[in-house]
């Protein structure tokens, strides 16, 4: 990798959206593809990363706030804070959610991850609590979630197709 090229860090902009969509469609398959069979799991992607899909109607949510990592050729990451969805329990009013941080797997170790974190918890230092979830067996996740102060406080499900997974629900206090 090399480590001189131009990484721009902003909201994104409406032209972006499309690679957005598929920069994060990439990463969740990356990640998640050899869990899942292949039919529930194509029908998922589009249902979230599709042109009408649930990243699309978020994109256009003025309540939702973005921070794209974008390089040579387009988006490498990016991080989005909602209003708390996770179903924590006993949040305190205020509190938001980490709903993703996303990092194209070639970018891991190179600083992109942990930018993007440091915006996220900038834009929610007013919150009393940020939440996130994670897939319980992703370890690397969890490793990086760690270092910026998030405890595991919950569970949660996950459901692709017939297959429930368990999810952790993780939250950081100031």
């Amino acid at each position: 990798m090399d480590d001189q090229r131009v990484i721009d860090y902003a909201a994104p902009t409406a032209d972006q959206h499309d690679a957005l969509r598929a920069m994060a469609r990439r990463c969740f398959a990356d990640t998640f593809a050899r869990h899942y069979d292949p039919e529930p799991f194509g029908a998922f992607l589009e249902t979230t990363y599709g042109p009408d899909g649930g990243m699309a109607r978020d994109l256009q949510d003025p309540e939702l706030r973005w921070f794209v990592a974008v390089g040579d050729a387009g988006p490498i990451g990016y991080a989005k804070l909602t209003p708390l969805r996770a179903p924590a329990e006993a949040p305190l009013p205020g509190a938001l959610e980490l709903q993703q941080l996303y990092v194209l797997k070639e970018w891991h170790g190179t600083g992109v991850a942990d930018r993007l974190m440091e915006w996220a918890l900038a834009a929610a230092a007013e919150a009393p609590e940020v939440y996130l979830t994670v897939f319980d067996h992703n370890e690397r996740a969890k490793r990086f979630y760690r270092r910026y102060g998030f405890t595991e406080v919950g569970r949660c499900t996950f459901m692709l197709g017939d297959r429930v997974d368990d999810d952790r629900i993780w939250c950081r206090r100031p």
